[in-house]
Formats: structure tokens, sequence, C-alpha cells
């Protein structure tokens, strides 16, 4: 597992805004998912720095002793600076056409390099780094397509290597 990845999405959010806090449910979701992580030999915690995305890496890093670090490059994509009346539609055709990218927004391909070079800083090469982010950067990172993203859950974890190989973990 040395130089690999737990990619995380965080749990349930009351919100998508950047301060939105995790509901009552995603708050009991953080503490059992920490629960379960604990088993695997984290070294290194990376996080978003949106609330949802922290509180969710919160528990697991004060259960292993280990500080949150966060990185902006691990935010949610934005597709539109403005709210998108059919915003299912346009995520969906950015899917297919990764270099689709609206005024003020940002493609998936533009998306996804960034949070790839966020990976490639936060690696560590002799241990395993848990990141906690969002689900559709996350479903960018594992190349999946529109309902590969729409069957993600809150939380989702998959293990994942640089070289793109990637398996889902199953939450109890």
């Amino acid at each position: 597992m040395s130089g690999e990845f737990l990619l995380i999405r965080h749990a349930k959010a009351s919100g998508q805004a950047p301060d939105a806090p995790l509901t009552a449910e995603g708050q009991m979701q953080a503490q059992r998912l920490a629960a379960q992580l604990a088993q695997h030999p984290i070294t290194r915690v990376v996080s978003s720095p949106w609330r949802r995305a922290v509180d969710t890496a919160r528990p697991i890093a004060q259960a292993l002793g280990l500080k949150i670090e966060t990185d902006g490059r691990l935010t949610e994509r934005v597709l539109s600076p403005t709210d998108l009346p059919h915003w299912q539609t346009v995520l969906r055709a950015s899917f297919a056409a990764p270099a689709l990218k609206l005024p003020g927004g940002e493609s998936g391909m533009g998306a996804k390099a960034r949070a790839l070079a966020a990976l490639h800083d936060a690696r560590d090469p002799h241990g395993l780094t848990a990141v906690f982010t969002h689900g559709n950067l996350l479903a960018l990172l594992l190349g999946l397509d529109y309902e590969g993203w729409a069957g993600l859950r809150n939380p989702d974890v998959w293990q994942f290597s640089l070289d793109g190989q990637a398996s889902r973990i199953p939450l109890a």
C-alpha cells in the first residue's frame, strides 16, 4: 500500500456551499467511517478545505493522531458560478466532453488535472494517504462516467494508485 491513496467522498452534508456542515446523519457517518478506516495503515490525512470534507476527515485524523492537511486543489469542481436550472443535464454533457467549460466554470479535464497535481504532492511514498474530497472530483479521478458519478454514495471510499487502478472499499 505504500504510495497509495484512500479517496474518500465526504459524509452527508446540509448543502453544497463551501461552509455547509455535515447533517446529524453525516456526523454519525463520519464516526462510523473513522472506525472502519482505522484498520488501514493511514500515515497522512489530506482534505479539501471545504467544511464537509474536513468534518468527515476529523474523526479518523483524531483517532490516528494525525494532522489534517488541507489543499484547495481538492475542492469540488464548479460547473458554473451561477445556479443552473438543468445542472444535471450540463453535468452529464461534461462527462461526455471533458473539455466542456461554461463561462466562469471549470472543465472536467481542468478539475482532474488540478486534483492529480494535489495527489502527486500529497502522496506518502512510504505509506497510505487518506484524501477527503467531493463527488464530482472523485468521479473524475476514478474515470467514471455520469452514471458512475450518480452511483457514488456519501461517504464513499476507493483505494487508488496514481497509475489509475481503483477499487471501491465496501462500507458497513
